[in-house]
């Protein structure tokens, strides 16, 4: 958990920089109120919180968009300790990811506050380190200034996601990747401007850089995440390139755009809500990266991360069982 805690660490440097200080004010209200859930419950059954406390908090407030009302962050984080963890008994025992539980709490519960006020990010030395947050500066960064928009448009700016589904606007890889998600684009003769979605998803270089100190300590398994990105990109190759479904966005872009490369290297392997068995932990993640990929393609919310997550967090012992009986019936074949 400690070592997940430090791989969280220069990602914090890097959304403060894209997005300003309130990301730290997110991180701490979701803390606290995870502690004092985990503190209260705990404490009726003699326990103690765990460390994993502020990891499920970390990964979850990281995962909303930098104006999300704190008082929100609030609520999904004692969603996500009390009924993704303490309601099936503490630490070790839950079935659901529970980052992912007060994720897909507020995003169902609170569509409009989580989505309708997405912003770019900042651009520039010191960028975020000289602001509290976008919203509040009375005007848009320098390379938004010169059209003359102001703060208030950006309220219903668009995605990534949102701009390929809606206007077929690819926003360039490099991009993806390095976090700069901002700027205008054009579609039917309207400018529009491309905005950030979550905070931690949008720099793929810091995650990818996370996941390799992660993998070579041995923190997370392996298989879980290669697992997960064969399966989105296997899936994606297949719509577009094997059925010739144009509406599926190329490779690169579903391996950059949204929250893919978080999810594989921090949610999916989750060691408690994962299966046991190698066999079963292939299946498993490979299972959640085309259902990302395909809720994408289908599905009216254009991530799809948290809910493949969570349907293949309740197949996760049946995958076990299963891998289980068969290994138990080769065995006895030989």
């Amino acid at each position: 958990m400690i070592r997940v805690l430090k791989a969280l660490t220069p990602l914090l440097f890097v959304c403060v920089w894209l997005f300003g200080w309130r990301v730290v004010a997110m991180l701490a209200v979701a803390c606290g109120a995870g502690f004092l859930t985990e503190w209260i419950m705990a404490s009726r059954r003699n326990g103690r919180v765990s460390m994993a406390c502020f990891v499920t908090c970390s990964l979850y407030a990281l995962s909303l968009s930098a104006t999300v009302p704190l008082w929100i962050v609030a609520v999904g984080a004692v969603v996500a300790i009390l009924f993704g963890k303490e309601v099936f008994g503490g630490f070790g025992k839950n079935v659901f990811n529970p980052a992912i539980v007060g994720r897909g709490f507020v995003f169902v519960c609170f569509p409009v506050e989580i989505t309708s006020r997405y912003v770019p990010v900042f651009r520039g030395f010191p960028g975020g380190f000289a602001h509290w947050s976008l919203e509040s500066l009375e005007r848009l960064p320098a390379h938004l200034q010169a059209v003359g928009l102001t703060a208030a448009d950006a309220v219903t700016a668009a995605t990534p996601l949102w701009a390929w589904r809606d206007f077929g606007y690819a926003t360039p890889t490099v991009d993806l990747f390095t976090g700069r998600i901002g700027g205008l684009f054009e579609q039917e003769g309207v400018a529009r401007i491309l905005a950030a979605g979550s905070t931690i998803e949008v720099c793929g270089i810091a995650i990818a850089l996370a996941g390799l100190y992660l993998l070579w300590t041995r923190t997370a398994n392996w298989r879980l995440t290669l697992g997960m990105l064969s399966g989105a990109l296997g899936m994606s190759a297949l719509l577009r390139h094997g059925l010739g479904i144009a509406a599926v966005p190329p490779l690169p872009f579903t391996l950059g755009s949204g929250a893919l490369l978080y999810a594989a290297v921090f949610m999916v392997t989750d060691p408690v809500s994962a299966p046991k068995k190698r066999p079963a932990q292939w299946l498993y993640a490979v299972m959640i990266g085309m259902l990302v990929v395909f809720f994408r393609y289908r599905a009216i919310f254009t991530g799809g991360v948290v809910f493949s997550i969570l349907f293949g967090n309740m197949f996760a012992p049946t995958l076990d069982r299963w891998v289980g009986l068969w290994q138990a019936r080769r065995k006895e074949a030989a």
